[in-house]
């Protein structure tokens, strides 16, 4: 399949034609063209894979020259690393990336030798909802962001930041080769050297701006995933040398028979996966990720980084059932779930409920994966394609929003249907598919929670349950702001949202729409083939009926905007003036008060922060879920030891 190469490889020579290129026009079309070619390869891969019977393919098992190049690359990497550690000085950083490149280095050049069981290349279910995931959704943020990043150069906000539109875009492709790499590889010296180019990648996007807020939130991104990387690169060289395997399938099945050598590289992997998904105590890197401009920030939330550290943990699920490792994933995934939902309350800002909320429902995501059984991953896998349509959505319209309205503030959303119809809807289409029965968040929580029931986990039991709430109160309370009618509602807001902006956005939601319609047959077809290579086993968490009737159900949902726009915008309102404290101005927004000043009423929601905001609840929540895995991690190592 010579497909397989193409997808890794042509996206970084496509980034390095973009850092060449300056002149913008040229770029653009380049962009364009090439996000297309990407999107149909992958078409080209699904289409020759399903030819083949959709049965697992394994690839390429000769491959020196090509581990040879792969090496020389991780120490080009490093260098990367350490020159930008000493340049911003922050010394101690590169160290976390010198240190694992030299241990891998090493085990390749002089430790033992290897047995190769299977390719380097592995092809199954995942691999291909990956690749989707990674083509159509990565390909569509960069069709969006040649728009958007032409209004963000022009725009006075960002006035001081230097047009460097050709390494943005050499970066974006740059992340998409890694990715592709990263999920195709079955070698885990090969996931090991893709993983770090995420993180890098991840590193420079963040740190685009070179303002100090984005220099020191690049950096920290930087080393809490290259602390993950050196668990990895501890668990790679521990396992090869016990068993002379570096085979990742191999690892997972050693794993399910007892073997202690490959529990603890699953323990340690299963860490690094925890700093990708961002999960706490590595929550802020993403958070702090927001300063990047808006298709970076889509990129890292929807399509690549922290879908990486989901993928790795999918694929270690059957080693981590009924075990420490298991548990200790499930529980510091419902935490973090809990959590995070809570701080997403307490947030105005559109981009950070944005952020807390994809770590909440990584966190489900983590927490279903650690429980290990086949309904809970059937669940995961679902959320993982809602989340990955949803949040690059949302994270698209609202930069929309922004570059409308001045502001991505929820409060100044307050009637977005009646002055930005079309970017109201989209919003409106995203939050429905992140928590609306059936999909998203409610079947996932479901099998979460029966699982856990199930097994007795009460702990788990009690955070999905909470975590739910909060996750609807949020969401609940930004799509009623959307749909609202108000006096304001009158007010004039150009769109200025870019015709290839508008073309990401309408088949974002179109998507979601399908995938909507499309539930049980993807469920039959492509999801319950997919645990069953797993498991062995696989069954529907709901039933046929069940699903048919939550469809009319959401579909009925997503009526709702079009239908209050509809009987909304011709209304006439009659508006009846309320007592102020003072003389009323004549429409309900001010007053005169007693001593002849005029007074402005500000009516909002109430978001809790020095309750459960994040300067309030982060920093504990890190120390305790530090303590947990520090802790497990003990009697894990202590327990393959002995």
């Amino acid at each position: 399949m010579a497909v397989i190469p193409f997808l890794i490889i042509f996206p970084l020579v496509i980034s390095l034609i973009m850092y060449c290129t300056r002149v913008n026009k040229v770029r653009n079309i380049i962009a364009y063209v090439s996000s297309v070619v990407i999107m149909a390869s992958v078409l080209v891969l699904v289409v020759l894979w399903c030819k083949k019977g959709m049965e697992p393919i394994t690839l390429y098992y000769e491959t020196e020259v090509v581990d040879k190049v792969i090496l020389l690359a991780e120490f080009l990497l490093m260098i990367v690393v350490t020159y930008l550690s000493f340049k911003y000085k922050r010394a101690w950083v590169s160290l976390l990336s010198i240190c694992p490149t030299l241990l891998i280095a090493y085990y390749e050049l002089f430790g033992p030798e290897r047995q190769q069981f299977a390719g380097h290349i592995y092809i199954d279910h995942l691999t291909i909802l990956m690749c989707i995931i990674v083509g159509l959704i990565g390909g569509l943020i960069v069709i969006y962001a040649v728009g958007y990043m032409h209004g963000y150069h022009h725009s006075p906000h960002h006035s001081n930041v230097e047009d460097r539109r050709y390494y943005f875009f050499s970066l974006l492709f740059i992340f998409l080769g890694a990715m592709f790499g990263f999920v195709l590889s079955e070698n885990l010296l090969w996931i090991d050297f893709f993983w770090e180019m995420t993180s890098i990648c991840s590193f420079l996007l963040i740190g685009y701006t070179r303002e100090p807020e984005a220099i020191k939130n690049s950096f920290r991104a930087l080393w809490m995933n290259l602390l993950g990387g050196c668990a990895l690169a501890i668990a790679i060289v521990y396992f090869g040398t016990k068993l002379g395997c570096v085979d990742l399938h191999m690892l997972v099945s050693s794993a399910i028979l007892g073997s202690k050598p490959a529990s603890l590289a699953v323990s340690l992997i299963a860490i690094a996966a925890l700093t990708k998904a961002a999960q706490l105590p590595f929550s802020t890197w993403l958070i702090g990720a927001m300063v990047a401009p808006t298709p970076s920030s889509a990129l890292l939330h929807s399509a690549t980084m922290v879908k990486a550290g989901i993928y790795i943990l999918l694929r270690l699920a059957p080693a981590m059932s009924e075990t420490q490792t298991g548990t200790m994933i499930a529980l510091v995934g419902g935490f973090t779930f809990l959590l995070t939902s809570f701080m997403a309350i307490a947030q105005s800002d559109g981009k950070k409920v944005l952020a807390f909320s994809t770590i909440s429902n990584l966190g489900l995501m983590v927490a279903c994966a650690g429980v290990g059984t086949p309904e809970t991953v059937w669940a995961a896998i679902f959320l993982m394609m809602f989340h990955a349509i949803s949040k690059s959505l949302l994270f698209q319209d609202v930069g929309a929003t922004e570059n409308a309205l001045g502001s991505r503030d929820v409060e100044d959303m307050h009637g977005l249907l009646y002055m930005l119809p079309k970017l109201a809807i989209f919003m409106f289409i995203g939050i429905a598919g992140m928590f609306l029965a059936p999909f998203g968040m409610l079947i996932s929580k479901w099998a979460a929670l029966k699982a856990s029931v199930d097994e007795r986990n009460i702990i788990l039991v009690f955070f999905i349950i909470f975590g739910s709430a909060t996750t609807s109160f949020y969401w609940t309370k930004w799509m009623g702001k959307i749909i609202s009618h108000s006096h304001l509602n009158g007010r004039q807001i150009k769109d200025k949202t870019k015709k290839n902006e508008m073309i990401s956005l309408t088949i974002h939601a179109v998507l979601m729409i399908a995938l909507c319609a499309l539930f049980p047959l993807l469920s039959e077809v492509f999801v319950n083939p997919l645990v069953n290579q797993m498991f062995g086993s696989s069954q529907n968490v709901l039933s046929d009926k069940i699903l048919f009737t939550l469809i009319i159900i959401i579909l009925v949902v997503f009526a709702v905007p079009f239908l209050a726009y509809q009987s909304g915008k011709h209304q006439t309102q009659e508006l009846k003036l309320s007592y102020m404290n003072g003389v009323n101005t004549g429409d309900n927004r001010a007053f005169t008060d007693s001593f002849g000043e005029d007074k402005t009423l500000w009516l909002s929601n109430f978001y809790f922060h020095k309750i459960i905001g994040s300067r309030k609840l982060m920093f504990p929540s890190q120390i305790l879920t530090l303590a947990v895995i520090i802790v497990m991690m003990c009697m894990i190592i202590g327990g393959a030891l002995l």
